[in-house]
């Protein structure tokens, strides 16, 4: 075992969207350093189980979709039968697609919608609802991974920037509003995850352009979300992982 391996032992947390990609690679370094952890997919079923088992005792599935009305307390039911506490909450489950920013008839209500859905209000009712779990924690976190879309008018749709957007306020306003718990952001540009693996053209671009000529891999924003997390006077925070690109944009 590395020097620091226990650094998060007793502690328990919640990644929504943790059956890959970014929650993943984050369900399992903070596993890695001892904390408890529970892995949540709206449909990759199959993944989060055996990230799950992959990671023993100290992790729990649950299976739930954060847009609908009743996950948020599925979710936090089922963390404190099995881990009686809560003391991080990871926000990253979110959906989009990719809508040109000039066609606004290709934007339709039901992909407005839904973005907002997913990626706004289900974040909300679950961060609500987990407040006074973590305020119970000596040092209680709510870290919400956002993007330097909501930073710069760029991003996959309109309404993918407008929502990663709110969070970012949301995240100024709950850290204002709800310490001690802390309350950060992470915000990547763009991440080589299953999600992007078809976005050859894209990628290119990032490279060609940004400073330090890469997409981000999970890995980059697991060592931000550590940063924010072992920073204990660290809140209202928007810690940009881009390598540069909004920089140059």
């Amino acid at each position: 075992m590395s020097a620091g391996s226990n650094e998060f032992a007793g502690k328990v947390a919640l990644v929504t969207g943790s059956s890959s990609g970014i929650g993943e690679a984050i369900a399992r370094r903070l596993a890695a350093l001892g904390a408890s952890v529970v892995i949540n997919s709206a449909k990759s079923v199959e993944a989060g189980q055996r990230v799950a088992a992959e990671l023993g005792d100290k992790a729990l599935y649950v299976q739930a979709d954060i847009a609908t009305a009743d996950a948020p307390q599925r979710l936090l039911d089922a963390t404190l039968a099995r881990f009686g506490r809560l003391d991080i909450l990871v926000n990253n489950a979110g959906w989009t697609t990719v809508v040109p920013h000039a066609d606004l008839d290709a934007l339709t209500d039901e992909i407005f919608l839904k973005t907002f859905d997913v990626n706004v209000t289900g974040t909300w009712r679950l961060t609500r609802a987990a407040m006074p779990h973590l305020a119970k924690s000596e040092d209680g976190n709510v870290l919400t991974i956002t993007s330097i879309a909501g930073v710069r008018p760029v991003g996959s749709s309109i309404a993918y920037s407008m929502a990663k957007a709110a969070l970012n306020q949301m995240t100024r306003l709950l850290a204002k509003s709800c310490g001690p718990v802390r309350v950060n952001a992470v915000a990547p540009g763009l991440v080589e995850t299953p999600w992007t693996a078809d976005w050859a053209a894209q990628h290119e671009a990032v490279k060609a352009r940004a400073p330090l000529k890469r997409s981000a891999t999970p890995e980059d924003c697991v060592e931000a979300a550590l940063a924010l997390l072992r920073n204990r006077y660290a809140t209202g925070q928007v810690f940009v992982v881009d390598g540069g690109l909004t920089l140059v944009m």
